[in-house]
């Protein structure tokens, strides 16, 4: 390309390179035309970068590892007090061990919150103030049991390993508004989900969309800081690298390894002062850390709230999917085989008040309308004991909720059955809800699509429908 005065041409990574200390005018403007980058970015979606006008601007995936309990949560069954003990009375499906016990009553009880009355158990009275902010779905359906095959559904839409998730076809589809961090970030606040980074994965997409993992720490990224002393010398190492990516381009025709390799190598750069800023915390009031809980005696509440205050941070700085992983807790996952109460009591510690404090935060400033909040797990759990004190994995009928972007507070869609077991009115696909979380993003799922091994492939594959009671 050509820029401005100079009369000899000049590629995008060479500039990038020369102009490395500082950027400036010049360098913004080419950035500018890249479709990962602007606040309208024309990517596959069309001229515009969107299908139809969107209500959000960016997403924060709240990711319940291992499967929070339905009937213990925002889905109360009183049919399990009134048969405590008993043996169920429905044909039970196979389940992950098929230790099918009595049935079990909720260890917590549910309380009515907010205008629209919906009932929230006693795990999360933080959430519960929200309730008329939240769009509860009580009839969610997965088409695996096993955490690995569903966490991959969840975050791809498939049970395989190898397809894009949400986030990467998020940043594909919209690119990022953020010039120096990346558009998918995941903050690891402890618990890589079964299936690894493979949950994050940019699949066949262009490996410029792969989720970026981040800690919630002050080191959030390794190598983040320069081991050189002097700038000087990072900046010959770039030109360096510069002059062989340029040779191997010229040989290989600039294949998609490499060309995502010169754009991680550019970001790199640009974040070397992006996050380190993004980290420092010390600006926030004293009334903010106390809203998320930072300060909090219990440490994954410390830890989560960490997590959630950098998750709004980073949409705040043009991030366009976050994804919020859970803290470990001394006892397991939301993956209660055993000790249901003990282990569902320490995850919703963790993570109660920060996401109240988000979500609270979110819309104070002004900020909830353009982010869509998703919370959820992989699957839910059965009305029916493993052993004496757990449930079992559960993917028939569960509950997530959402927040913001475009989805009507206080309501209730869906639901399961008297025991909390199956979804019978107005069940919702996992590829329903992946169609309507782009929707509210400006992105027709069906036009989203990407070619590869010889038919246009999409998050959605060949399902999907639009939850509309939802959407506000």
């Amino acid at each position: 390309m050509h820029c401005g005065r100079f009369s000899a041409p000049i590629d995008r990574r060479a500039m990038l390179a020369r102009c490395a200390n500082g950027f400036g005018a010049m360098a913004l403007s080419a950035l500018l035309r890249e479709p990962a980058f602007g606040a309208d970015a024309a990517g596959p979606a069309g001229a515009t970068g969107l299908h139809h006008p969107a209500k959000a601007r960016s997403v924060i995936f709240l990711y319940m590892d291992g499967g929070p309990s339905q009937m213990d949560t925002f889905d109360p069954k009183p049919r399990l007090d009134r048969e405590h003990g008993k043996p169920i009375a429905v044909k039970t499906a196979p389940t992950q061990f098929n230790n099918v016990g009595a049935v079990l009553r909720s260890p917590w009880k549910f309380n009515r919150y907010g205008e629209c009355g919906a009932p929230v158990s006693d795990l999360f009275p933080h959430v519960a103030r929200h309730v008329d902010d939240l769009a509860i779905i009580r009839s969610m359906t997965s088409e695996f049991s096993e955490h690995t095959a569903a966490n991959y559904f969840l975050h791809t839409g498939s049970g395989l390993q190898g397809r894009p998730s949400h986030g990467a076809w998020t940043t594909y589809g919209l690119g990022t508004e953020s010039e120096d961090l990346p558009g998918f970030v995941v903050l690891n606040g402890g618990l890589i989900p079964p299936g690894g980074q493979d949950c994050f994965s940019n699949g066949f997409l262009p490996a410029t969309f792969q989720g970026s993992v981040f800690r919630p720490s002050a080191e959030a990224v390794a190598n983040i800081r320069p081991a050189e002393s002097a700038p000087g010398g990072q900046l010959r190492k770039l030109d360096l690298i510069r002059d062989l990516d340029r040779g191997v381009a010229d040989r290989k025709g600039r294949p998609d390894a490499m060309e995502a390799a010169i754009a991680n190598y550019e970001l790199a750069y640009r974040m070397q002062s992006a996050v380190p800023d993004l980290m420092r915390l010390d600006g926030e009031s004293p009334a903010t850390r106390s809203l998320y809980g930072l300060d909090d005696a219990f440490e994954p509440t410390r830890i989560f709230a960490r997590e959630c205050l950098i998750a709004r941070r980073l949409v705040e700085r043009g991030v366009r999917f976050v994804e919020v992983l859970c803290p470990s807790v001394g006892h397991d996952r939301w993956d209660q085989h055993s000790k249901l109460k003990e282990g569902h009591e320490r995850n919703a510690r963790a993570v109660d008040r920060p996401i109240s404090g988000l979500l609270a935060d979110l819309k104070g400033r002004g900020l909830l309308d353009s982010t869509l909040v998703f919370w959820g797990g992989e699957f839910g759990r059965t009305p029916m004991a493993q052993g004496s004190d757990g449930r079992d994995h559960n993917p028939f009928g569960f509950t997530v909720w959402l927040a913001g972007g475009g989805i009507k507070g206080g309501v209730t869609h869906g639901e399961t059955d008297d025991y909390g077991y199956h979804a019978v009115v107005d069940k919702v696909a996992m590829y329903d809800l992946h169609a309507t979380m782009l929707h509210l993003l400006g992105l027709d799922h069906k036009r989203l699509t990407f070619r590869f091994g010889g038919r246009d492939m999409r998050l959605t594959d060949v399902h999907g429908e639009l939850v509309t009671p939802i959407l506000a």
